[in-house]
């Protein structure tokens, strides 16, 4: 769905490659958010990266001077959660994912089982502490034919210098190298992310535009929700990489500046 970008009234967020890279905030990125909320747009941050929860996202914004509610941010985690409850798959899961994704589900009503306890669900996510052991302990949960479900489909996280981390997008192929299996993936491109997101803000999808730095996540759950869809050139996605890619985004910006900078240009008559 395309629409004018004066006509949106809530702009869904990436965060990483998209507001900051690393510890730094991409610039315009804290005059785009002011003029949002100058013009009575809202914005909600629509994460992938599961390596951090809620209360995580909002301090780290707090550090780079961005002061905003916890309410104003979904996660990739988050929206996991919700969709194994609505799945009913059991509450004992064998998690790949850092303290914070570990926190949530815990918070959210999960057991989390380690050991030779056999799982209802093998959930991966983006794990920065992960260790061999527990991958191998992951497969083998796998080829026996536990359910298995992963947050999103990064295959990196952008940093700051245009270096880069693997993200849970390589770990997938990781796995499938040994299982032969492909997880079920919650987080974008997956159109149940977007219905998760209305159902709990209340919104209607007519109003929405998916704002982030990659093709094959952001750009293409617009395409599969039927929203607006906005590619900033700030984080992963290079022009080059627009002109080969048969997901083509509604715009393209250079940046969120220069989003700010459509928003505040006349309409023409």
């Amino acid at each position: 769905m395309t629409k004018s970008i004066q006509d949106v009234g809530c702009f869904l967020l990436d965060m990483d490659g998209t507001i900051y890279l690393g510890d730094k905030l991409i610039e315009g990125a804290a005059e785009f958010l002011n003029a949002l909320t100058e013009q009575g747009k809202q914005f909600i941050f629509l994460t992938n990266n599961s390596s951090k929860n809620r209360d995580n996202y909002q301090q780290k914004l707090a550090n780079l001077g961005i002061e905003v509610e916890k309410e104003t941010i979904f996660t990739s985690g988050e929206a996991t959660t919700i969709y194994l409850q609505e799945s009913n798959f059991g509450k004992k899961v064998f998690l790949l994912g850092n303290a914070s994704l570990r926190d949530s589900f815990v918070d959210a009503g999960f057991e989390l089982v380690d050991g030779e306890e056999k799982p209802d669900v093998v959930v991966l996510g983006f794990d920065t502490t992960m260790t061999y052991d527990r991958v191998w302990q992951a497969c083998d949960w796998i080829i026996e034919g536990v359910p298995y479900v992963a947050t999103h489909p990064d295959f990196v996280c952008p940093l700051a210098g245009g270096k880069v981390m693997p993200d849970t997008g390589a770990m997938i192929e990781m796995i499938e190298a040994t299982t032969g299996k492909r997880p079920y993936v919650v987080g974008k491109p997956n159109a149940a992310m977007i219905d998760a997101l209305c159902q709990k803000y209340q919104l209607e999808k007519g109003s929405l535009a998916m704002v982030g730095d990659r093709i094959y996540t952001d750009v293409k759950i617009g395409k599969n929700a039927n929203i607006t869809s906005c590619l900033v050139l700030s984080g992963e996605t290079k022009a080059e990489d627009v002109e080969t890619s048969h997901i083509q985004p509604d715009y393209v910006f250079g940046s969120v500046d220069d989003i700010r900078r459509r928003l505040a240009a006349p309409v023409p008559a």
